[in-house]
Order: C-alpha cells, then sequence, then structure tokens
C-alpha cells in the first residue's frame, strides 16, 4: 500500500512539473510571436505584412528548388506520398470507430482538432512544394497523435494494466494504469479507472 501512496505522490508531482514547463513553454512561444512579428487570431496566424514581405525574399522558387532536389529525393516522392491514401482511411477508420464504440462505452470523445496543426504553409519564405510538404506531415502527425489519443482511451477502458516491461514512447495514461500481475487491483480498480478521463472531456 505504501508503495501504491508513493507512486501516485510521483505522478502528482510529475504532472505539477508538466504544468510548469507547459507555462515556460507558453511563454516562449508568446516570445517567439513578438520575435517573428505575428499573431494568433482564432488559432489563426497572422503575419505583419512588412515581415511577410521580408520573409519572402528567402524564397526559392519550386522549378530551381527542383532543379537543386538529388534525384534520389525525387524517385521516393511518389512512395511518401503515396501514404496519404493509407493516412485518410485510418483517419477516416479512426473517426467511425471512436464515434460509433465510444458513445457506447461511455468514453468521451477525442476532439480531432486538437491533435492538427497544419499552419506551416502560411510562411512567405516557402515555395509551393515546400508547402505542400509541410501540409503532408502536418496532416500524417496529426492523425497519428489522434489515432494515439483514441487507442490509449480504448486502452484505458479494455485493459489498464502496465506492462512488465516499459516499451519507448509509452502514452501518459499509461502512468494511472495498474501494475503488471496485481490480480486484486484488477478486480476493485478496474471501474474506477473506466470512469477516470481527467482532463479529456
Amino acid at each position: 500500500m505504501a508503495k501504491e501512496f508513493r507512486f501516485e505522490e510521483l505522478i502528482k508531482r510529475l504532472q505539477a512539473a508538466e504544468r510548469e514547463l507547459e507555462a515556460e513553454l507558453q511563454a516562449y512561444l508568446a516570445e517567439q510571436r513578438d520575435k517573428f512579428h505575428y499573431t494568433l487570431e482564432n488559432g489563426r496566424v497572422k503575419f505583419e505584412s512588412e515581415f511577410k514581405a521580408f520573409q519572402q525574399r528567402y524564397r526559392v522558387g519550386a522549378w530551381r528548388y527542383l532543379k537543386e532536389a538529388k534525384l534520389s529525393y525525387i524517385l521516393t516522392a511518389p512512395i511518401i506520398y503515396g501514404m496519404v491514401i493509407p493516412l485518410a482511411l485510418l483517419d477516416l477508420s479512426l473517426t467511425l470507430y471512436q464515434h460509433l464504440c465510444f458513445r457506447v462505452y461511455g468514453i468521451p470523445l477525442v476532439k480531432r482538432a486538437d491533435y492538427f496543426a497544419i499552419d506551416r504553409h502560411l510562411l512567405s519564405y516557402l515555395n509551393a512544394i515546400e508547402k505542400l510538404n509541410c501540409v503532408y506531415c502536418g496532416y500524417g502527425n496529426g492523425v497519428i497523435a489522434y489515432g494515439r489519443e483514441i487507442t490509449a482511451r480504448t486502452e484505458q477502458f479494455w485493459c489498464p494494466i502496465k506492462h512488465a516491461r516499459k516499451a519507448a514512447g509509452t502514452h501518459d495514461r499509461a502512468d494511472k494504469f495498474l501494475e503488471y500481475g496485481d490480480a486484486n487491483a484488477w478486480r476493485e480498480r478496474l471501474k474506477l479507472l473506466r470512469a477516470d478521463w481527467g482532463d479529456s472531456e
């Protein structure tokens, strides 16, 4: 019991440190917005017109960009862009899955928009190809992050048990999962974990 209490205290300290670091990060981002002359208005980036013109001087035209690109980069581009099809199918499947299943289980829905940051195409120093690349990366990483949260909530509902071995990139929800091998906790605390969604709602 003492070990369990100590673990919960450690988690609380870790969460407090995360909140403190998040506040520092937000202050840093505000400094960067001032430094590079842009604001966020209703989630949309808006550059000062003079700074936008300044950025355009650094843009390399699309044709020159292609001429200077390595041949191997050009030849592998269709493989990269071909991945948009499975990503879009995954995106659709995840959305259908959570809307159909989470409502049945009583799991709060994951807000899709929270996981997608597609804004780098607004940078004037990028050419059309670079902007397309940035949209692709923002979308691809958004789908994976969105899927990860849906899968994490599914895991919390159906099998919230820590693994015997810590895997790289374990999601934050696993911190409150039950200890591996603790059969008593599985029977006593499963319902509590199925109701504990923290800040997800």
